[in-house]
């Protein structure tokens, strides 16, 4: 617990917002989160969760006595002496973020002169701090701190990476008192703060995440390089993970990055750099591959299968990584897509993935099954898309009896490839060659 109890209104109920509220309700503080979708306001005054995240139920129901939600702002922002902006971003037609959420924000609280300070979490460009600032000062706010506090929280462990951070940034103007404000309120996490000025600290999440998604999309090109030579992918990437100046992080080969921040935040950062005169032709280039990777995994069954037309492939997860029910930006959506655009029939199974997916393009098109073995049963080839822990504990010589054709296309290299052969599949791995059963 801090000593001192602060009142916090959180911006936006998403999953940035809602992490945010709940750990500093954990932390001792008093919050408000405010939200504009009904529904989504009703769901958390009636004690569920909108969207799934580890943990994250059991943080808000512990602390229910410090978190409200509310869709009116004076609600939120009458007592409140700090506002953290946590709406979301989402890329424009042109790529660039768009900031009408933020400053929907900030006019909303344009009459709040009591507030101590704004501080925005969202991901925004590099320079809108200083124009939100400035829209502060002609507002006679001047008084009211403003700071940068990128978030690091990855899905599937949001509140995990919350209470115990790599570190803290914070980023506000020199003597601008939301610094010594800010800081206070992490302070009992024990964390490294790292103090910079603004326009550093927005440009820190979107190199973190552009970063990630070049490791990411290097391994997946050593992973075709390794399928055309016959190298493995694992041996590969366990080597070069082994190396101290590297680590092993981020290097596992797949169907590519989705997610609501690495597609996004990579593609914001390319516009905010073409927008500055630069081409950003690496990034550029991760952003390509990685586009590709989920393209290549159905040229490969193509090719083995002699064709997709009148195939039925079953898709062995749809969300876009374990432990979380979001589909924004799932290479399942793209596979499913281009499977069907090759004739193919295309079953799916995922344990999270929300039916509201069933209503929508390409899902509308797919069956949806209980389980694994049905979504197998009488299929022509398999892909395993997403690494849920389900799929490990699988029958898989009764599945390869309930397919037509047992191939098995493991595109996240979370299974023995020696289990999968005994069992009678043809294998093909991310960065393997194709293995068949003797």
């Amino acid at each position: 617990m801090t000593r001192t109890s602060r009142r916090i209104a959180v911006f936006g109920a998403g999953y940035i917002g809602l992490v945010t509220g709940a750990c500093f309700a954990e932390l001792g503080h008093r919050v408000v989160v405010r939200d504009i979708q009904p529904e989504r306001i009703r769901l958390l005054n009636s004690g569920e969760i909108p969207f799934f995240e580890p943990g994250l139920g059991d943080l808000i129901a512990r602390n229910k006595e410090r978190l409200s939600f509310t869709l009116d702002v004076q609600e939120a922002v009458s007592d409140a002496e700090v506002v953290f902006v946590c709406v979301d971003t989402p890329p424009t037609a042109s790529g660039d973020a768009d900031l009408s959420r933020v400053w929907a924000v900030i006019d909303a609280v344009r009459d709040a002169s009591h507030l101590v300070a704004i501080v925005v979490k969202s991901t925004v460009p590099v320079g809108t701090g200083a124009r939100v600032r400035a829209a502060l000062d002609e507002r006679g706010l001047t008084h009211v701190g403003y700071a940068s506090n990128p978030e690091f929280t990855a899905e599937g462990r949001a509140v995990e990476d919350f209470l115990h951070p790599d570190r803290v940034v914070i980023g506000t103007s020199e003597g601008d008192k939301a610094a010594a404000w800010v800081t206070a309120l992490y302070k009992p996490l024990n964390s490294p703060i790292e103090l910079m000025d603004v326009a550093s600290a927005e440009m820190v999440k979107l190199a973190s995440n552009a970063l990630l998604a070049t490791r990411i999309t290097f391994i997946n090109e050593i992973a075709t390089v390794c399928e055309a030579t016959g190298a493995d992918i694992g041996h590969v990437s366990r080597a070069v993970g082994l190396d101290h100046r590297l680590g092993p992080h981020f290097l596992k080969a797949g169907l590519g990055y989705g997610g609501s921040c690495f597609p996004k935040d990579s593609r914001a950062l390319r516009a905010m750099a073409s927008n500055s005169g630069y081409p950003f032709q690496l990034l550029n280039a991760v952003i390509q591959v990685n586009e590709l990777q989920p393209r290549r995994a159905v040229q490969r069954l193509k090719a083995e299968l002699n064709g997709l037309k009148d195939r039925r492939i079953a898709l062995l997860g749809m969300t876009f990584k374990p432990a979380t029910d979001d589909m924004r930006e799932a290479p399942s959506t793209t596979l499913a897509a281009r499977l069907l655009a090759e004739g193919a029939t295309v079953t799916c199974w995922d344990p999270m993935a929300p039916h509201t997916t069933a209503h929508q393009d390409p899902w509308s098109s797919t069956t949806r099954h209980p389980d694994p073995l049905s979504a197998l049963t009488d299929a022509d080839a398999a892909i395993l898309v997403t690494e849920w822990p389900e799929l490990t504990d699988i029958d898989w010589p009764t599945a390869a009896r309930t397919m037509r054709t047992p191939l098995f296309l493991d595109g996240r290299n979370l299974l023995d490839p020696t289990t999968l052969l005994a069992a009678g599949f043809t294998h093909m791995g991310v960065g393997r060659t194709t293995r068949r059963p003797r």
